[in-house]
């Protein structure tokens, strides 16, 4: 039985949202990494002029399907570094035994193959329909099954390998119900740190595909001199002429998530027009997080070391103008309701535990699963989990699986009296 146990009496190193400080996290992370693979560490700030760290790791022997490259951001180079490692070990971790080329053990989890009729009444299962599948499976249809934790109700429930493991193949006997991602997929140095990292990133994913199926980036977050890291990393941009705007899209929770997208004038590179977003139950550590992530984003672009390559042709071929056009609610500035990070509420707490119980508190009343998948090994002493949240939103990360939870946004503006607009596509 894979139990998520968590412990209530786990604290934050002082002054931090983190349980280690990062020197610690650093020397406990490179120990690890030649077991999952991973061979070089790269410093990659250097390809761009904003300045702000960037770092990749090297897996060569990734799974077939997946990508070897991974990056990392951060406000230091050691959190750039550490971030990129750490992406190496959700990666590793996240393939399936027989896929992987370097841990040979099984997850803490049981796992078997049946058919959703024959199951329902003997075991909690996730229903595949809520995954947000794009075409219907018929119920006799065989699905590979994989245990996780319910954190909501606080048992066992089973959930589809698909959604569990990437790169994901069905076995000759199962269905493939979707293409498999990475949302959710998470590390830290306790389990504990993975489980809410996997819960603010399915969140975030959630309010970001809802603000961009409704083209409504939510209000402008506007930063002073006061607001310290945030709007030292802000002026990074501003310093190397890129044009950088924040936003807090509408959601249903009170879970703070910021979206960066920037505007590069000089170079006028479509593929430049990139996006970043964070989210935390602080609103600093969110706007952080976005702001590194779009520095990521325009490194990697750089790099060439990115996933979805065929975004990459598409937009080179349409050209600078027209994807700005396209995409023109991000870069909008007139018009438009605006907040600071003083309006938003820190719900941040000084525990690992009293963080996901506050996450848990916010999404009770919207979903009925909040499930764990335990992907640690024992051979590997970096903890990796996999959370999944039954109906958020992933457009963000696959254009086929649309939910219903469109309209929340728009609901959550009318009843507070906010501008909306009708946005149409260019």
């Amino acid at each position: 039985m894979s139990i998520i146990n968590v412990n209530q009496s786990l604290k934050y190193h002082e002054g931090s949202q983190r349980v280690y400080d990062e020197d610690t996290t650093l020397e406990k992370t490179k120990s690890q990494l030649k077991k999952i693979g991973v061979t070089r560490i790269a410093d990659i700030t250097h390809l761009d002029r904003v300045g702000i760290p960037v770092y990749s790791a090297i897996r060569p022997c990734a799974a077939k399907g997946a990508i070897s490259v991974y990056s990392g951001k951060g406000v230091t180079s050691t959190q750039a570094r550490i971030s990129a490692m750490m992406e190496g070990f959700e990666r590793c971790l996240a393939e399936k035994k027989d896929m992987n080329n370097n841990i040979q053990e099984d997850i803490p989890g049981d796992e078997f193959v049946d058919s959703f009729d024959n199951i329902k009444e003997t075991y909690y299962i996730v229903n595949p329909a809520k995954l947000l599948i794009s075409e219907d499976v018929r119920t006799d249809d065989m699905i590979e099954w994989t245990s996780g934790w319910d954190l909501i109700n606080d048992n066992e429930i089973y959930v589809p390998s698909n959604s569990v493991y990437h790169p994901y193949d069905a076995t000759n006997q199962c269905v493939k119900l979707f293409r498999s991602n990475t949302n959710g997929l998470a590390a830290g140095n306790v389990i504990e740190e993975a489980v809410l990292h996997g819960l603010l990133e399915v969140t975030e994913r959630d309010a970001l595909s809802i603000a961009e199926m409704n083209r409504n980036p939510g209000k402008r977050l506007m930063l002073d001199e006061d607001d310290g890291i945030s709007y030292e990393l802000m002026q990074k941009f501003n310093d190397a002429g890129i044009n950088v705007r924040l936003w807090v899209p509408y959601h249903d929770t009170e879970i703070t998530t910021v979206v960066a997208s920037v505007d590069d004038a000089q170079l006028k590179d479509p593929a430049m027009l990139v996006m970043g977003a964070g989210a935390h139950l602080n609103p600093e550590i969110a706007t952080i997080r976005a702001l590194n992530e779009v520095a990521q984003s325009r490194v990697v672009q750089i790099h060439g070391a990115r996933e979805d390559t065929e975004r990459d042709k598409f937009v080179r071929n349409i050209g600078y103008e027209r994807m700005k056009r396209m995409n023109g609610f991000w870069y909008k500035d007139e018009d438009i309701d605006t907040t600071t990070l003083k309006d938003l509420n820190d719900l941040s707490r000084n525990s690992p535990a009293e963080n996901i119980n506050t996450v848990i508190d916010q999404l009770k009343n919207l979903v009925d699963n909040v499930v764990v998948v335990n992907l640690s090994r024992e051979s590997v002493n970096i903890p990796v989990v996999r959370v999944i949240i039954p109906t958020f939103e992933m457009y963000t990360l696959d254009r086929e699986r649309v939910g219903k939870r469109k309209n929340i946004a728009l609901k959550k503006i009318r009843r507070k009296g906010e501008k909306t607009w009708n946005h149409k596509r260019v």
